[in-house]
């Protein structure tokens, strides 16, 4: 159930933030693991401060797919950034909320009083995803190894069979819900049916995105915002390179639906599996004035909410709708939104949620529907659809990218938002400096 007030103490302000460029996978392990990735945009971040990497309270850092050498990655990546031994760090995991919780748990600490200014942010390298076998080649392998007689060794040796070599992606059981059994993709399907989405609606937003992007790409509007990264073998990156800029309407509507023959979803419309990391700094007035610090913005308010995992597409509108009541706002004061695109028809089924009485009464409590989403001020620069999905990242770079937008446009109010998978929403309300 949603608060029905907030009981903030201090204002949170942004301070500053930067991302790496967000690498899409393909087919193999990426060259940087969630540290490196984290690394990578926290040093120049950290030294264009006017303090110390040690100066901070704490770290936090979201990451729903942990590798196995880097444990805890948010100690990893504060020791690696120079914040010292005595920094403590600790890594949060909400699905595709955690990048979002970090900035929440700060945002928290730092409004109570608890704390003065965190480093927070999300990292994830879904290209390094574990490979799993399946429970009866574990079984062989277990056996295989305690063999201890050459008869032993060789009776396990005639039991083994070629599907052993066939481990499944750890990423595939990530995104399956255990309870319903169904993908994240198969979820977006269910919300394309109850809101009548249809595959060209699908397609054309996922244009839309590439389109987008590419223009922010050309004009230099993330500028600020990307940090370009250098692999060990010397390798640039520093754009978003899933961006596909000649795409068309026609090139989408050949792709094969993933779930055939009738499904909305494809590749075309749907995130992109990527590897990425993104930081801010929130600091009290306190920090502010220590430090000499410039606030770019200030969070106002978050809001988590919860709902059926079969239709967990539509937790930006159960998450972002509280947010609005508590602050007495309406759509027309929001000047800037940034809905996570976790698959194109995702999105279109929330906008619809927004405007559709019968919803916002029985589901929201309202007496009227929120409205319509004017989509010239929804995720401007593109999307997940075109820039790609590092779970553990992007509920961070959203809020980053609403900062920097709001600034661009002159807005001064924004919603960053995303769907969680698993069946829950996040959202942040934030107001420029």
């Amino acid at each position: 159930m949603a608060r029905s007030a907030r009981s903030q103490a201090r204002p949170v302000h942004v301070i500053d933030g930067s991302r790496t460029p967000f690498i899409k996978a393909r087919g193999k392990p990426g060259p940087f693991s969630p540290a490196d990735l984290a690394v990578q945009c926290g040093r120049p971040l950290l030294m264009r401060q006017p303090f110390a990497p040690d100066a901070f309270d704490q770290v936090i850092v979201g990451c729903a797919n942990q590798i196995a050498g880097e444990m805890n990655v948010a100690r990893v990546a504060a020791m690696r950034l120079g914040c010292g031994e005595q920094m403590p760090a600790w890594t949060v995991h909400r699905n595709c909320g955690s990048g979002m919780q970090s900035l929440d748990d700060a945002f928290r600490a730092i409004a109570h009083g608890d704390m003065d200014m965190v480093l927070a942010g999300g990292t994830e390298a879904l290209s390094r995803a574990p490979l799993i076998l399946a429970d009866d080649a574990t079984e062989w392998l277990a056996e295989f190894q305690q063999a201890k007689t050459p008869g032993q060794t060789v009776k396990a040796l005639t039991q083994f069979e070629l599907g052993f070599l066939s481990p499944e992606i750890g990423l595939k059981q990530g995104l399956t819900d255990p309870f319903t059994g169904m993908s994240m993709g198969q979820t977006a399907e269910e919300l394309a049916h109850r809101f009548g989405i249809t595959r060209w609606q699908a397609d054309d937003y996922a244009l839309e995105s590439h389109r987008r992007l590419a223009k922010a790409q050309e004009e230099g509007w993330l500028e600020g915002e990307v940090e370009a990264m250098f692999a060990p073998d010397g390798t640039a990156y520093d754009h978003d390179d899933g961006v596909r800029a000649d795409s068309t309407i026609e090139a989408l509507g050949k792709l094969k639906p993933v779930f055939e023959p009738y499904g909305d979803v494809t590749a075309g419309n749907a995130s992109q599996v990527t590897d990425g990391a993104c930081w801010m700094i929130l600091a009290s007035d306190e920090a502010v004035s220590r430090h000499g610090l410039t606030p770019l913005a200030t969070i106002r308010d978050s809001e988590w909410a919860a709902l059926d995992p079969k239709v967990m597409g539509l937790g930006p509108v159960l998450s972002s709708s509280p947010l609005m009541t508590r602050a007495g706002l309406s759509l027309d004061d929001i000047d800037l939104w940034e809905i996570n695109e976790a698959f194109a028809a995702q999105v279109l089924a929330c906008l619809e949620a927004f405007a559709d009485a019968d919803f916002c009464r029985e589901v929201l409590g309202l007496d009227a529907p929120v409205g319509m989403i004017d989509r010239a001020r929804l995720n401007i620069d593109g999307g997940a659809v075109s820039l790609g999905h590092p779970v553990g990242t992007s509920g961070t770079r959203i809020v980053l990218h609403l900062v920097n937008a709001l600034r661009r446009t002159g807005g001064k109010r924004g919603i960053a938002t995303e769907c969680i998978g698993g069946g829950q929403g996040g959202a942040m309300l934030v107001e420029v400096a």
